[in-house]
């Protein structure tokens, strides 16, 4: 419930930011600004996770490992966007609805079948997904699926409010440097 308050005081005081990147994408490269993409949730359910459009219309639907990001033609603005991590706010309404939380591995897509199996193994899936987690941190695009999954399991066996706490705080230096986003 809190994440929830937390998550309307935000989307109310940020929303003109939320206005220029509407702006910006709009201009760069027409509607939909915002898209939404299936997910996968707690207990391996879908749900539709909200982000800001930061790659050109048809784009594939893969992991951003799996793009390659040198000239990527799939990107113009977007590149902003996606190492400053504004890309994700749209995922405040995805709190608001109880989708995810602030603090927690981060939703794999619908069709990444490999991490969704170790995760299951390992029983991440029990978790909610966060907008930003211990994976992300420690290497975010550039983990392997393997590693993000040890990551995951090390935050399910650590959890607490002084662990959320420590990661909120590393991705808020994380976000400013821009570190471990693949462009």
């Amino acid at each position: 419930m809190l994440s929830r308050l937390i998550s309307i005081i935000l989307l109310l005081s940020l929303s003109p930011v939320f206005l220029l990147i509407l702006i910006i994408i709009f201009i760069d490269d027409g509607r939909p600004c915002i898209f939404s993409q299936k997910r996968i949730g707690k207990e391996n359910s879908i749900f539709t996770m909200y982000k800001f459009r930061s790659m050109k219309k048809n784009t594939p639907e893969l992991a951003s490992h799996l793009l390659s990001m040198d000239n990527n033609p799939y990107i113009r603005c977007g590149k902003l966007l996606r190492k400053l991590s504004l890309d994700e706010l749209p995922q405040l309404l995805n709190i608001i609805k109880g989708d995810m939380v602030f603090i927690g591995p981060r939703p794999a897509l619908y069709n990444q079948t490999d991490l969704i199996e170790l995760r299951t193994k390992k029983n991440i899936h029990k978790l909610q997904p966060g907008v930003t987690g211990w994976a992300q941190i420690n290497g975010r695009d550039n983990l392997s699926i393997s590693k993000k999954v040890d990551f995951d399991s090390y935050y399910l066996q650590n959890k607490s409010i002084a662990f959320d706490l420590k990661i909120l705080f590393y991705t808020f230096f994380k976000v400013l440097k821009g570190d471990s986003i693949k462009l």
